[in-house]
């Protein structure tokens, strides 16, 4: 067992998942807005293997897809993750490590993704040294697109099919957005 990575930012605590988050995080990944560029919404047990995964590998490594909170709220309540993940090494990047995020409706627009995000970046160049890391999403999915420009994420010029969404469904094109450790460090000087 890895030593348990955790991070905050001035509004957000990025954390290990509690048993409490399971129902939130079931009812995030059971609206159709939120999973609109998925392939599909999640049964509860979809989202508990998820949560349990996520978890588990944060267990194991130390980081990896956080719970996240609001600090101003003081209740612990989950809102969403945003982290770190090891995704297929078969899709054109990769093997590589890539950020992501999901947060419950009511708290879009808040700036809690980028600022989950940033808190994530420092984790991935500052304290596990990793040269670059990535992030994808649909071609229709430009919240998420505009999150990864302001993480000053460069769009990378090819597109590919992700390997997990079924041929045929509109959600399969992805575009790829990368940051490099050096890029990372010269935004931060």
């Amino acid at each position: 067992m890895a030593s348990l990575i955790e991070s905050e930012t001035p509004r957000l605590i990025l954390r290990q998942w509690r048993p409490e988050d399971r129902t939130p995080f079931a009812a995030l990944n059971a609206d159709p807005v939120a999973m609109a560029h998925f392939p599909k919404v999640l049964t509860r047990a979809e989202s508990d293997a998820l949560a349990d995964k996520a978890e588990g590998l944060i267990a194991a490594r130390g980081w990896g897809l956080w719970a996240v909170e609001v600090k101003a709220a003081a209740t612990g309540d989950f809102i969403g993750f945003v982290g770190l993940h090891v995704p297929r090494a078969d899709l054109p990047m990769g093997a590589c490590v890539e950020i992501g995020w999901r947060l419950l409706r009511e708290h879009w627009g808040q700036g809690y993704a980028t600022e989950a995000a940033e808190a994530a970046l420092r984790v991935g160049f500052g304290q596990l040294d990793l040269a670059e890391i990535v992030s994808f999403t649909t071609l229709t999915n430009l919240r998420s697109q505009k999150v990864m420009e302001r993480l000053g994420m460069a769009r990378d010029a090819v597109t590919f099919e992700h390997l997990d969404v079924p041929e045929g469904h509109p959600a399969r094109t992805h575009c790829l957005y990368r940051l490099s450790r050096a890029a990372w460090a010269s935004q931060r000087a």
